[in-house]
């Protein structure tokens, strides 16, 4: 929607507001009004859309008038600046995005996490574990935890089998899970006594006032430790497309200076400073 636009020589867009030589058009408002607008509505809207913009443009004059010189060039270079910043921004992202090549394979991401591993420490406890919460009436508990520890075919069968009955459950021991999600899912872990609890094959059972936790610790991994890849790959996936831009855009740059100075549209003249 525009702000103001200088005189047109279109007769059929009929003008609706005018400051100076500044007109606002009918189709400057067209879409304006939202659906289903009364009326009453519909008036007070474009009104006050009305009054708003002359405010605007009758500033505008009385700022050119009154601002020094000075301060009006610098205005004009900020928003020739910001001009020429949107236009080549969006043809950077038009042109990356038809040439952006966004496959990135397994052995690419291990690459740079094998080459760059130290850029890659944790600044949090991981925890990979199985768990079921049952409810504080659940009658069947010990045979729910001897499967859980073993967790052999077909005990993993048989807890799946029953799982409706849990209040919640993970049978996914590969992945890897931030210390604060598993004081989410398990409320009586806490800071202070996850230590006791949370190591590696080492198995809990827990009690609230809402139910009974079971839980087998598979692996950990403490803070300041290497990522492991598994953990990390969206974040390395992302740093190899970073990457792949930032090489494009500097290989296109050399391309567009190289065709400009070749055919005589781009050059820079002798500088002569006197000392």
């Amino acid at each position: 929607m525009a702000c103001g636009r200088f005189i047109k020589e279109d007769v059929e867009n009929k003008p609706v507001a005018r400051v100076g030589q500044v007109y606002l058009f009918e189709e400057d408002i067209a879409n304006l009004l939202p659906e289903n607008t009364s009326p009453q509505d519909s008036a007070t809207l474009v009104t006050n859309y009305i009054n708003n913009w002359a405010i605007k443009q009758l500033l505008l004059t009385k700022a050119e008038i009154n601002l020094p010189e000075e301060r009006l060039q610098e205005f004009e270079a900020l928003v020739n600046d910001y001009r020429i910043d949107l236009y080549t921004r969006a043809y950077r992202e038009a042109l990356v995005l038809q040439a952006e090549d966004t496959l990135i394979t397994e052995s690419q991401m291990l690459d740079i996490y094998e080459k760059e591993k130290e850029n890659f420490k944790l600044r949090e406890k991981l925890v990979q574990l199985r768990f079921v919460e049952l409810p504080k009436q659940f009658l069947n508990k010990d045979e729910v935890t001897e499967r859980l520890k073993r967790f052999d075919e077909d005990d993993l069968y048989y807890l799946d089998s029953i799982g409706v009955q849990f209040r919640k459950l993970n049978f996914n021991d590969s992945l890897w899970v931030p210390l604060e999600r598993v004081m989410e899912e398990v409320p009586p872990i806490s800071y202070e006594n996850e230590s006791r609890y949370l190591k590696k094959s080492q198995f809990f059972e827990l009690e609230d006032s809402t139910g009974v936790y079971l839980a087998l610790i598979t692996d950990i991994r403490e803070p300041n430790e290497i990522a492991p890849l598994t953990y990390i790959e969206p974040t390395i996936r992302q740093i190899l497309l970073n990457r792949r831009k930032l090489e494009y855009m500097r290989r296109l740059e050399t391309e567009l200076m190289d065709e400009a100075t070749k055919e005589n549209t781009f050059e820079v003249y002798d500088q002569n400073v006197e000392e």
